[in-house]
């Protein structure tokens, strides 16, 4: 699907001119949003007048090299093809604590050649952590080329017995589960979904909470 905001283009010198009467907070920022932006932000034209040039480099790498400690964690987690409930919320808190915003998500963890169960994480915390609307998460799925890739949520409920007094009755236990594109999960097809990954690991009557590629 294409995005659905129009292309935008900029000539680089009306570029480097819009990054030369940035602060130095904003024009790190600036620089995440996208490979032609990461490039006239790292202009020499630009950093050599503020002095600032190694901090821009330094912050890049920092957030690089914390960008790869959640993709490690990942990679060390039980199972290659799958994530128990516990080892995807641990991921979401890294990245919490790192601090990412929505152009950190899509530069470092919205790639391609990184697995579906990285994606979702990605999109999972811009959406819960940080409140990014669902148009913004779309529209950088688009630019990823990852938006039809697809999850399986797998799930366990213990058996129960019926909630309501009238009914005197047990429900057996129950498996469940869950195919979902990343732009479902984005829509509101995937907002019951990701509340279940939330309240599953604390929930009593849910056993276990996996989620795994569907499309291997």
């Amino acid at each position: 699907m294409r995005s659905l905001s129009l292309p935008l283009s900029v000539p680089d010198d009306v570029a480097l001119k819009i990054a030369s009467l940035l602060q130095v907070p904003d024009l790190c920022a600036l620089a995440s949003c996208s490979r032609f932006w990461r490039e006239i932000c790292g202009s020499d034209c630009i950093w050599e007048p503020l002095g600032w040039r190694p901090f821009y480099i330094e912050v890049h790498h920092k957030m690089a090299a914390e960008a790869t400690s959640v993709v490690q964690f990942v990679k060390q987690c039980r199972s290659s093809e799958s994530l128990e409930v516990d080892e995807y919320l641990g991921a979401i808190e890294l990245l919490h604590a790192m601090r990412f915003g929505l152009e950190d998500v899509e530069m470092f963890l919205f790639k391609p050649e990184h697995t579906v169960l990285l994606n979702m994480i990605g999109l999972h915390y811009c959406m819960d952590c940080l409140g990014v609307p669902a148009i913004c998460v779309l529209e950088a799925l688009y630019r990823s080329k990852i938006s039809e890739r697809r999850v399986c949520v797998e799930w366990f409920e213990l058996g129960h017995s019926s909630p309501y007094p009238y009914q005197n009755f047990y429900i057996p236990d129950e498996s469940h589960f869950h195919y979902l594109s990343l732009e479902d999960l984005a829509m509101y097809k995937g907002e019951e979904v990701l509340r279940l990954i939330h309240e599953g690991a604390s929930d009593w009557r849910i056993a276990r909470v996996k989620i795994t590629i569907a499309d291997p």
